[in-house]
């Protein structure tokens, strides 16, 4: 095993957007589709390529280079929590605190304690076979609360389908 294979969502998540992007191959293109000459003539379309672990990030909505980074860089602080997995022991795992409290009251897309609730909640999935009953038990929560938390936005709600579906477990039902 690498070095990177070891690196968890916790190595990169709590890093503010500078340590980040440094730590990201940053390139910009033109976005393809409507928008006008000036979405046709820029390069304002940005994509992050974060380097210790190979994921990505993209943004094209804006003509804005500025919020089109802004924007990937939340997509992929996203993606890493969605799809770096820290192991977990279920003999000795205890709940987070923020991970109670997003159960009980989902925060907002941009919540700061979102994304750590987040990557805590598909630890115990990947670790339960994403089987939500099962990490429901192991989080003394609702199977519901658990759906509630992933239906805060549509990525999330794909990335525990396709975790799912690779499993060959049926689709979860919001």
């Amino acid at each position: 095993m690498t070095d990177a294979d070891a690196r968890t969502w916790r190595d990169f998540i709590a890093l503010d957007d500078t340590a980040l992007f440094e730590q990201c191959e940053f390139d910009r293109f033109r976005a393809a589709g409507p928008g006008g000459q000036k979405r046709n003539k820029t390069e304002s379309a940005v994509r992050l390529r974060h380097r210790p672990t190979g994921l990505v990030g993209e943004a094209n909505e804006s003509r804005s280079q500025h919020e089109n980074r802004a924007r990937a860089l939340r997509r992929l602080r996203l993606t890493i929590a969605l799809r770096l997995h820290a192991p977990i022991d279920l003999a000795t795992y205890v709940t987070s605190p923020t991970l109670i409290r997003a159960l009980a009251t989902p925060p907002g897309r941009r919540a700061p304690e979102l994304l750590p609730a987040l990557a805590e909640l598909f630890d115990v999935l990947a670790v339960c076979e994403w089987r939500v009953a099962d990490a429901a038990r192991v989080l003394g929560a609702s199977s519901a609360a658990i759906t509630r938390l992933l239906t805060v936005d549509d990525d999330i709600w794909r990335a525990a389908a396709e975790q799912r579906q690779a499993l060959g477990l049926p689709p979860l039902h919001a």
